[in-house]
């Protein structure tokens, strides 16, 4: 076996593990302190993991299979769910249960009644579903007290969230949102190859250049760099909050594909220049698509959130200051190995052809379920 199809078994099989769909997993919690209830929508997909729903091993889920799990996927939520006042647990009674309709697909909706002890409302929440299996879960919870809305997380490093108006304020929000967003991108692979095929081009070295020492530095590249980040940024920017606002929506099934269009399309770009050799340019026209696939953390608890501003700049913060956390680390070492002969003839060769495979078979993952 050749070198060069010694790396790209190596490129793939580093991938390998990691080219499922893009969204994230996520169980909406809506709290309503006003009334004493709380509602939890867990993701079917989510929910088989610890109930087996499929009976019938078809890969779907119908109304009759979930009615006949009923017991042990009610028993799953609410051993994963508790709420309390002072140090005493609060008792859940069930209201409604049902299907909800999410922008990744059907959740079940259950609802309860909160009684806690002396009639006092609930001051934490704590929530563990899936967390032992999957670092990456989160619940995002919305609070509604008085007339306010609040958006807050749980997460497997801090599952326990306080409740009163004070620990879910303004700041608290920004932050949270702030480390959400860097946690994101950190997990969106399809975010990070599209960056990293941005990245690539200003790596690469001209021969004719360096032998004539007109070469640019390390310095403007790393500039330049930032800069195509940053448009990346803003486009995704705009999108998201259109998104979060409910001015624009659109399905996440086709964002998600198009999603990786994008990563194929701009690793193409590389080779050869169909879309002009303007990255920036590139960097903000698909940054506005991938704004929705951000939005989807978001968009189904934005609704009328009092701090939805907070929750919407701290995502963003989040997501740019993770995007040049990874220039700043990445790149050092990508233009170090620039320098070597392999660099340009077989490892960018390789990396293109590895974030072009793995995008395209995102595409057919996903369009399959449009």
């Amino acid at each position: 076996m050749s070198i060069k199809q010694t790396l790209a078994l190596l490129v793939m099989a580093a991938f390998a593990s990691t080219v499922f769909a893009h969204k994230a997993s996520d169980s909406f919690l809506y709290v309503d302190m006003n009334a004493s209830q709380v509602r939890i929508d867990v993701a079917l997909r989510d929910l088989a993991l610890l109930v087996p729903l499929d009976t019938n091993g078809d890969l779907k889920v119908t109304v009759q299979e979930l009615r006949a799990q009923r017991s042990l996927a009610t028993q799953a939520i609410e051993n994963a769910l508790t709420l309390t006042s002072g140090q005493t647990a609060c008792e859940l009674r069930g209201l409604t249960w049902g299907l909800s309709a999410h922008s990744d697909g059907p959740y079940l909706a259950t609802e309860y009644r909160v009684d806690c002890p002396n009639g006092e409302p609930p001051e934490q929440v704590e929530y563990t579903l899936l967390f032992d299996t999957d670092s990456l879960h989160r619940g995002l919870i919305q609070i509604t007290s008085g007339e306010t809305r609040s958006l807050t997380v749980a997460s497997p490093d801090k599952p326990v969230v306080d409740l009163t108006e004070s620990a879910v304020g303004a700041w608290s929000t920004f932050g949270t949102f702030l480390y959400e967003g860097i946690v994101h991108l950190l997990i969106g692979l399809d975010h990070m190859l599209f960056l990293l095929v941005l990245v690539l081009p200003a790596t690469l070295i001209n021969r004719r250049e360096n032998s004539q020492g007109t070469a640019r530095s390390f310095k403007s590249r790393l500039l330049q760099l930032a800069g195509i980040v940053t448009a990346f940024t803003l486009a995704h920017s705009i999108t998201l909050a259109l998104s979060a606002l409910d001015v624009i929506q659109l399905p996440i099934a086709w964002v998600e594909t198009v999603i990786a269009l994008s990563i194929a399309a701009a690793a193409l770009n590389v080779v050869w220049p169909f879309l002009g050799r303007k990255t920036w340019k590139l960097a903000f026209a698909f940054g506005l698509i991938h704004g929705f696939g951000f939005a989807s953390v978001l968009g189904d608890l934005t609704g009328g959130v009092s701090n939805l501003a907070l929750a919407l700049a701290g995502f963003n913060l989040g997501v740019e200051f993770g995007q040049l956390g990874l220039l700043l680390i990445g790149f050092p070492l990508l233009y170090a190995l620039a320098h070597i002969k392999a660099y340009q003839r077989f490892i960018v060769p390789l990396i293109l052809l590895g974030v072009g495979s793995i995008s395209l078979m995102w595409v057919a993952e996903r369009a399959g379920s449009i």
